[in-house]
């Protein structure tokens, strides 16, 4: 069976802002995203409208939620081959990712 692992990465102070954007979301944003994730992990071939490189980044990906005309993104990149480290995530009201949420997964 295929899986990947996922985990949130925490800053030194012990922020996780992964789980902070899951926390702000209503019970079935949260679940919609989750379900994704679960998705990401376990599909041998995740789907682009779930998971996909994110254009003019050397190494970024998007996990990508929908949910009644909300969309929510993950970013965070690969490490070792199959894990996946999140780093930020963010509701997506722009075409284009926001540059300082860029910077930070980056």
């Amino acid at each position: 069976m295929w899986v990947i692992e996922i985990q949130f990465y925490r800053t030194a102070a012990g922020a996780c802002p992964v789980e902070e954007i899951l926390d702000s979301l209503n019970a079935k944003q949260s679940q919609k995203v989750l379900g994704v994730l679960k998705a990401v992990q376990e599909l041998p071939r995740v789907p682009i409208q779930y998971f996909k490189k994110l254009a003019g980044t050397a190494d970024l990906w998007e996990v990508r939620a929908e949910f009644g005309g909300d969309a929510f993104r993950l970013l965070g990149f690969w490490e070792a081959g199959r894990l996946i480290i999140l780093t930020n995530g963010f509701a997506k009201k722009t075409q284009k990712a926001p540059e300082r949420e860029i910077a930070l997964a980056e």
